[in-house]
């Protein structure tokens, strides 16, 4: 039987368009898991625990090799934070602060608008300029969002505003879009052992959160609930560690450019998941976000930007 485990584990990581498919999944699971999650646990304490199994895991399984190449790690410690918190335990609290406060199928459709804030990060940072056929694929991807937002209505915003739910969720891509720009300039380290001391950091800097949240809640504080704690384990191994080894894995096989495309997929997966298993609404204006958002990434992923 572990012959057969191993064989068929190995014959997976080498099949990259899987491995990246399977990312992608699972990074939509997490829409859907912040969804059910609702009353059953606290998003600080979701981020804690996810890091307390994620950060647990990881070092059962790397720790050593974590100490052996810490020479190699240790100078560049103070990007590996910053990475961590915008990428990670930051990007994770904006996350399910959103998923409390808006449906799964916005979530989703909002999470596809992290490409255009890698294009505009990297603007803002290295003076990657943005060509023109790229500049219409952000606006595409923002008016996207907007029609999100606002509930197919964008031309109405000043009148309705905006779901306090769906903005939080744009912070959240923002951070993990300053985090990938991170990425393109990460330290000199196998994947694995980067991502395992960024688990490490992730955990350290949501305990003081979560611990706050205890000390400071005025209406009294509410344990987690086994249903929660069950969801924040399925939330730590699925979305964040085999997601986050496959697409690795995926970027080694085929490059980062064309395993990022894979990316893409999470909106459309979230969506679905979100109709099937939570039973939400998909409306028109959702469809018509949906197409815009794609659209836009896949307009601006046509022509490489030109640096000055």
């Amino acid at each position: 039987m572990s012959a057969l485990l191993k064989k068929s584990v190995d014959g997976l990581y080498a099949r990259p368009y899987h491995l990246l498919t399977l990312a992608a999944v699972f990074w939509a699971c997490n829409a859907i898991a912040g969804q059910l999650a609702r009353g059953e646990i606290t998003a600080m304490q979701h981020v804690a625990l996810r890091w307390t199994f994620g950060a647990s895991i990881m070092w059962a399984i790397y720790g050593r090799d974590v100490i052996r190449l810490w020479h190699a790690a240790r100078p560049r410690m103070w990007r590996i934070t910053i990475m961590s918190i915008a990428g990670f335990s930051g990007f994770n609290l904006l996350f399910y602060l959103a998923s409390f406060r808006t449906s799964g199928v916005n979530v989703g459709i909002l999470q596809g608008s992290v490409p255009v804030f890698v294009i505009l990060f990297g603007l803002l940072l290295h003076r990657t300029w943005i060509t023109p056929l790229q500049t219409l694929g952000v606006t595409g991807t923002l008016l996207g969002v907007a029609v999100v937002a606002t509930q197919g209505t964008p031309w109405l915003a000043l009148e309705i505003g905006f779901n306090n739910g769906d903005l939080i969720m744009l912070a959240a891509c923002a951070s993990y879009g300053f985090y990938a720009i991170l990425l393109k300039n990460r330290p000199d380290l196998p994947g694995a052992i980067l991502f395992t001391l960024m688990s490490v950091i992730a955990l350290l800097t949501s305990i003081p959160l979560a611990l706050a949240e205890a000390v400071l809640s005025n209406h009294g504080y509410a344990a987690p609930s086994m249903y929660g704690i069950i969801l924040t384990l399925f939330v730590a191994i699925f979305p964040g560690i085999l997601a986050q080894q496959f697409f690795l894995r995926g970027v080694d096989l085929i490059g980062p450019q064309r395993a990022g495309i894979f990316t893409n997929l999470v909106p459309v997966f979230a969506s679905a998941l979100a109709v099937l298993i939570l039973g939400q609404v998909f409306a028109p204006y959702h469809a018509l976000a949906l197409g815009l958002v794609l659209g836009g990434i896949w307009l601006a992923q046509r022509s490489p930007a030109a640096k000055t």
